[in-house]
């Protein structure tokens, strides 16, 4: 299982390409080559799948009952946005348009790990994030996912 740590900031070019940080790279698995996925992420980011994480995700969804309600609708709005991309050969990523509207990516980016895969912030937003949550709040937050199941 692929596992990530750290946060990197990065800029996107006119197309929506950035370079992966050389810092996530060396984290990849070396049979993980250049093959992604990259989704809307449940917040106002998005997030970027190693294949070898997107793939049992994927056939997890591919195995919900198609005839509740709830299962399209998840479907729609999880699968919808999500698209395969591989690194180009400078080792960019391009961003489609619409991803980067959802996420309001303009220029200035924040990789950020999010255990088995990385979720690109807009440096702006991924600030206001952080400059929102007090140590007491984050505390608190720790606390309850945190707690033994049971508690």
């Amino acid at each position: 299982m692929t596992g990530f740590l750290g946060e990197y900031e990065a800029t996107l070019d006119p197309k929506g390409r950035f370079l992966l940080p050389a810092g996530i790279k060396k984290q990849l698995p070396e049979d993980e080559g250049s093959h992604f996925v990259i989704n809307r992420g449940f917040e106002k980011c998005l997030t970027i799948y190693p294949m070898s994480s997107w793939t049992p995700l994927f056939e997890r969804i591919s195995k919900l009952n198609d005839f509740d309600p709830r299962v399209r609708e998840f479907r729609r709005f999880f699968l919808n946005g999500a698209i395969a991309t591989d690194l180009d050969s400078a080792g960019r990523m391009l961003i489609p348009r619409n991803l980067m509207e959802h996420a309001s990516l303009e220029k200035d980016i924040v990789l950020v790990s999010a255990v088995n895969k990385i979720e690109i912030w807009s440096k702006s937003t991924y600030q206001q994030l952080f400059d929102t949550l007090s140590p007491d709040a984050f505390s608190e937050l720790a606390a309850q996912v945190m707690a033994p199941p049971g508690l």
